[in-house]
């Protein structure tokens, strides 16, 4: 029996593959069965090799910058953290100073015995621990970085603007000055004259 026409035509298939599944070659892109209105895929551009290497060169460098970003970041961040902890740690020991002038001045009157003597030690050596150093010795020469010059006079006895006196030691956290040395500083006797020299 022949089929019935209803006004529906058969099914076409067409198959639009870029590659031969038979000879795993590229089909050029001319349509197939004599179809002429299909859309046509884009033949590969010439040189289509170096405009991939050229994106591909593209999106290494931007994820290489992206990588140098986020490392200058954590480095950034890392900073903050160390100079945040250390202005932290300075705040604390600044307000911990007086305390070491009583300590001080308790050991030099014979003040620190018994059980004192040792909570003094074991803090002494707790702040020593978070790198608090004192600095300022008697005879020093006289560093305006270092030192605060809280009384002046002339000795024969130096060669050089000297501390003769600690009134109050220096401290450090680090190579950070949180105190300066306050003492008593003696300049050579002949500076005076010398200077008066110059004048005339």
């Amino acid at each position: 029996m022949p089929p019935r026409d209803n006004g529906h035509e058969e099914p076409v298939i067409r198959d639009n593959r870029k590659i031969d599944p038979e000879t795993g070659q590229v089909r050029d892109s001319a349509p197939a069965d004599g179809q002429e209105g299909a859309e046509q895929a884009p033949a590969p551009a010439a040189g289509g090799n170096g405009e991939l290497e050229a994106q591909l060169a593209e999106r290494t460098a931007d994820l290489q910058r992206l990588q140098a970003e986020y490392v200058n970041y954590r480095r950034r961040v890392e900073r903050d953290r160390a100079a945040v902890r250390e202005q932290a740690v300075a705040g604390a020991l600044t307000e911990l100073l007086p305390v070491l002038d009583d300590i001080g001045r308790a050991r030099d009157h014979g003040e620190l015995t018994g059980g004192f003597a040792k909570v003094a030690e074991s803090l002494e050596s707790a702040l020593t621990k978070l790198g608090l150093s004192s600095f300022g010795q008697k005879g020093e020469p006289f560093d305006p970085t270092v030192h605060e010059a809280l009384m002046h006079s002339y000795s024969p006895d130096v060669s050089e603007p000297t501390a003769v006196e600690v009134l109050q030691p220096g401290y450090r956290m680090g190579d950070r000055v949180l105190r300066p040395a306050r003492v008593a500083v003696a300049e050579p006797e002949d500076a005076p004259a010398a200077s008066d020299d110059d004048e005339n």
